[in-house]
């Protein structure tokens, strides 16, 4: 029996990855880390055949002990989190060899392609127009300097990947803007999305970071977690795909996963919501009005980067070695549903039962 052992379970990315890897496999064991009861009830809500281990990300000794039963590690949680991967890390390395070895498959992100707009504090512009991609030139993913974001532990995982490929199989998967609802037992929204939608509504016009004209990668989150089971389904097979007959690494140094259904200009985006928000009755105009990078970042933590900052990727390896596809619907075709989400929350949509009691 195949056993897993999964951090974020409560958490957007790993809620939905564990949805899509429990329905599919419920034969498979799974632990997972949760910091208290009340989370690991709301996972045994949606997932009673889980498992529980209590504690958080610096939990050092209980990562390394279930890192090192478990065939397969999924760490959903925190990217930047260097104490927590380097125990999983170590508990493989101690628990597994080279006849059989254990599989680490690590969340990153393309935040890590900020670095030239961080750098030059450049937002809203289309500078650079660097495109990356995982296979062909997985080598320039691989060694991005060391000031880019999530470039530390990325650096931490590879190292594993490479130094003890025998006992420790890794793979980094590296979204962009994550859209759609998720389906885990928690959190449901994701972040760049939502929240610039919820400022549009409170600001009562669109809104865009300076010129407004920088591009990053989208995909659903069901997508995403598509590649996720196929990655857990690859490993829980032994990794038997990777560099044979001519075909791309799925794992080790070369094991680097983007994941994208195409890219969108966040200043349509913001075009996007403004119409529909305006649509809705939700604001009284469908103007955008251009924003600074202090007025960004007062919407939301690191506003700026997030809207304002160019992040361009190409997914080539997934498809190459896993046969993956993204199917789910394109982010323009789900900003209806953000838009009323952001207008509930806000409590400016009206619910049923408010509608039903005459209130609307």
């Amino acid at each position: 029996m195949t056993k897993l052992f999964v951090t974020g379970s409560t958490g957007f990315i790993g809620g939905d990855a564990l949805y899509a890897i429990v329905t599919t496999h419920p034969e498979y064991e799974i632990t997972a880390l949760v910091r208290n009861s009340d989370k690991g009830a709301q996972v045994a809500a949606q997932h009673p055949s889980i498992k529980f281990v209590y504690g958080d990300l610096d939990s050092e000794i209980i990562l390394e002990e279930e890192a090192k039963k478990a065939d397969v590690v999924c760490h959903f949680a925190h990217a930047d989190h260097e104490v927590a991967a380097r125990a999983m890390i170590k508990g493989i390395i101690a628990g597994h060899s080279t006849e059989n070895p254990g599989f680490l498959i690590h969340t990153s992100g393309t935040g890590i392609l900020l670095f030239a707009d961080i750098r030059s504090q450049t937002f809203g512009e289309a500078l650079g127009q660097d495109v990356y991609d995982d296979l062909e030139g997985v080598a320039a993913v691989t060694s991005l300097p060391d000031d880019a974001p999530h470039r530390e532990v990325d650096k931490i995982v590879l190292a594993a990947g490479t130094e003890h490929a025998g006992s420790v199989k890794t793979a980094i998967v590296c979204p962009p803007t994550i859209y759609g609802t998720g389906r885990g037992p928690a959190k449901t929204r994701s972040h760049q999305v939502p929240e610039l939608a919820r400022s549009t509504l409170e600001k009562g016009h669109g809104i865009q970071v300076n010129a407004g004209q920088t591009y990053w990668g989208n995909v659903h989150i069901h997508d995403l977690s598509a590649l996720y089971l196929k990655l857990v389904e690859e490993a829980a097979a032994g990794g038997k795909t990777a560099d044979w007959q001519g075909k791309p690494a799925v794992w080790g140094a070369e094991g680097y996963y983007f994941c994208e259904n195409g890219e969108h200009v966040w200043g349509d985006v913001s075009k996007w919501i403004a119409a529909e928000a305006y649509k809705q009755g939700l604001i009284t105009s469908d103007e955008v009005k251009n924003m600074s990078i202090e007025e960004a970042n007062k919407c939301t933590p690191q506003g700026a980067a997030l809207w304002g900052a160019n992040s361009r990727a190409v997914a080539k390896r997934a498809k190459a070695v896993l046969n993956w596809e993204p199917k789910f619907a394109s982010l323009k075709d789900t900003i209806k549903e953000a838009v009323e989400l952001e207008g509930k929350n806000l409590g400016l949509v009206k619910g049923h039962a408010e509608k039903a009691a005459g209130k609307a």
